[in-house]
């Protein structure tokens, strides 16, 4: 079991990364590369053999300890977390970069912001975020840092 869960708005972030299509698997090699979502960095998340453990080296995962937006996105490509692809529809192309940083790192209003400004049903959102996220809660595995320190975003 996870010794700690990640917030609400990261499954919000999952759903940007895969709505945008910006995750690469590579399941023979037990690895995937996910981009961030101004496409500045490009994190790497590895599991073990038997998937009981996954590391990443997004910041979350990294320094936080918990599974961050990119394994949280792996594991929905997976199939081990369930997927809305409707409900992330809703959130393909938003900077959560630009958005958190304008929040304060409040990710909830971050949410709420892009909900809002697209019109989208709140309460259905909220519940098949939270069904993602209990199912994560549910999930057997480890969660470590990657091997490698966070990457730097490009500079221009």
């Amino acid at each position: 079991m996870m010794e700690k869960l990640p917030p609400l708005a990261k499954v919000f972030e999952a759903w940007s990364a895969l709505a945008d299509g910006r995750v690469a698997l590579d399941a023979e090699e037990r690895r995937a590369s996910v981009a961030s979502s101004n496409g500045a960095k490009a994190y790497t998340v590895a599991w073990s053999e038997d998937g009981a453990v996954y590391s990443s080296n997004d910041s979350a995962t990294y320094w936080q300890g918990y599974a961050g937006y990119p394994v949280i996105t792996v594991l929905m490509a997976q199939g081990r977390l369930p997927f809305d692809r409707a409900m992330a529809d809703g959130f393909a192309h938003v900077n959560w970069t630009e958005l958190n940083e304008r929040h304060r790192r409040d990710y909830a209003a971050a949410v709420r912001e892009v909900v809002d400004e697209r019109g989208l049903d709140a309460a259905q959102a909220d519940a098949a975020a939270h069904e993602a996220l209990d199912a994560l809660a549910a999930l057997d595995i480890g969660i470590k840092r990657g091997s490698v320190r966070p990457p730097r975003a490009k500079k221009d």
